[in-house]
């Protein structure tokens, strides 16, 4: 058994806790251990099975930037208890130090402004250091020194994405990568030519199973046909799915029937998929064939199983159409949902086994939601998600990212209902100003990664039926985001140039 101790100072972050704070151990590699979390006062124990080194994962409130996860350097098991300021701090600093290694050697230049926040940073950390003797003095200091480095790293990347973004124009005056959003289920409308044609050059219509088969044998595929013929008249890039959502209520009902005869559930899913890729041959070219394959709520199927429907499901598409493009989607591609001890495969792995049987996988979507205390990822900074591409990259294959953060803290009838907002997650508690803000962020960050070929927004309108509560680029009222005004922007400026 492997035992990692921490203090936790200031002690009044501890009155937060569990509820706002998720703590789990990861290895070097990045894979995620199954942790117990227990206190003792303001003694923190990480209980694993192993005792390998590993970092400490942690959602910690950082002033100016919410309550974002924080990883530790590498650390091993020790008799004496960690500072876990301390331990934040210099997992930060490391962190940024070695990114800015790695671009250095890519031909990044530094901006001036950053130096000084790292230097403020590096020097609050070796004050801190010098005052271990005092755990609550330390922790002080230490704070506001990862306070200065979460500062630097925002600065770090905003200038990457800048020159990396100023190296593609160069290549070409137009990205090379599709901007899109899921357009939701209903019938296409007169608003759509703002909030989709002038703001995005694809959409994704939501051909799902349990939009299509609600009742065993009965198809109603009219919404969606109007949506494709509608996206190919105003040029958009038309993708398809996901034919197979595998979180909780994802399928349809009457799939309940046949939870244990995995042999009609196989051939159910099957026929589904032929019937859907068949009826849009030569109009829909991108087809996401499954999302929340890693996870997966829906019918409680197990990892293997799951692992089996979706590379079956790859199988017949390609069957069907051999020229379309096939990707899935992995919900927390961080993995922290591993922490629970129920899943065998990391998210990585998950897809690694797909692309490596041969099923005809062309890509991967990393849905990346943020501000949900259900159904989405803790809080991560730039640096975080810039470095979660690039170890994705390492795939070899595309990547599409879809993108999701709440407008609003309040109820949100059209939602998932298992789905909540945090009340304070990415710089602050999340409204209509911090969702466009977000988005005037990260938008830019993925555009500027080469291997990501495809960003999407998670949907349209908050209007119609969706996961993510507030997510959407048009209120439930028909007005406009802020958010879509950014990203209307972007496409003018990076798409039609």
């Amino acid at each position: 058994m492997g035992v990692m101790r921490f203090l936790v100072h200031p002690t009044g972050i501890l009155d937060s806790w569990p509820e706002a704070t998720e703590a789990y151990v990861t290895g070097i590699d990045g894979r995620v251990f199954p942790t117990r979390v227990a206190f003792d006062g303001n003694l923190m124990e990480c209980r694993r099975s192993l005792p390998d080194s590993g970092r400490l994962n942690v959602v910690w409130p950082v002033p100016g930037f919410g309550r974002p996860t924080v990883t530790t350097s590498s650390l091993r098991e020790h008799e004496e208890p960690y500072l876990l300021a301390l331990e934040l701090a210099r997992g930060k600093i490391s962190r940024i130090r070695d990114q800015v290694g790695a671009w250095d050697v890519a031909g990044m230049s530094v901006p001036d402004e950053f130096h000084e926040p790292i230097r403020t940073a590096h020097r609050l950390f070796g004050q801190a250091v010098g005052e271990k003797a005092d755990p609550e003095k330390c922790s002080e200091t230490a704070l506001e020194a990862l306070r200065m480095a979460f500062v630097a790293a925002e600065i770090l990347v905003q200038s990457y994405t800048e020159q990396r973004l100023t190296v593609r124009r160069k290549r070409a005056s137009r990205l090379p990568a599709s901007l899109g959003c899921y357009l939701g289920v209903e019938s296409p409308r007169p608003e759509w030519e703002e909030s989709v044609a002038s703001a995005f050059n694809a959409a994704a219509v939501p051909i799902e199973w349990r939009n299509v088969e609600s009742d065993e044998g009965s198809y109603e595929w009219d919404v969606f046909d109007e949506q494709v013929q509608w996206c190919q008249e105003h040029n958009l890039l038309t993708y398809g799915g996901p034919l197979l959502d595998f979180s909780m209520n994802g399928l349809p009902e009457w799939l309940d029937t046949w939870l244990g005869d995995p042999l009609n559930l196989q051939s159910f899913v099957a026929d589904f998929v032929e019937t859907a890729v068949s009826r849009y041959v030569g109009r829909i070219r991108h087809w996401e064939v499954s999302a929340y394959g890693n996870v997966g709520d829906g019918l409680a199927l197990s990892e293997e199983h799951r692992l089996s429907l979706v590379a079956k499901s790859l199988e017949i598409a390609r069957t069907v159409d051999e020229e379309i493009q096939l990707t899935i989607r992995i919900d927390r591609p961080w993995g922290e949902y591993q922490s629970n001890g129920q899943h065998g495969l990391s998210p990585f792995q998950f897809v690694d086994a797909l692309a490596r049987s041969g099923v005809g996988l062309s890509g991967v979507n990393l849905e990346i939601a943020i501000g949900f205390d259900e159904g989405g990822s803790p809080t991560r900074d730039v640096l975080d998600v810039s470095q979660l591409v690039d170890r994705w990259s390492m795939l070899g294959i595309p990547l599409h990212v879809t993108l999701g953060f709440p407008s609003n803290v309040g109820r949100d009838p059209a939602a998932d209902r298992a789905i909540g907002v945090a009340a304070d997650s990415w710089k602050g508690a999340p409204d209509a100003d911090r969702q466009a803000e977000w988005a005037s962020q990260f938008v830019p960050l993925l555009m500027a990664k080469q291997a990501v070929v495809g960003i999407f927004w998670a949907h349209r309108s908050d209007g119609v039926a969706h996961r993510l509560p507030h997510a959407g680029l048009v209120d439930a009222d028909g007005r406009a985001k802020p958010a879509l005004d950014r990203i209307r922007a972007f496409k003018a400026e990076y798409w039609q140039s």
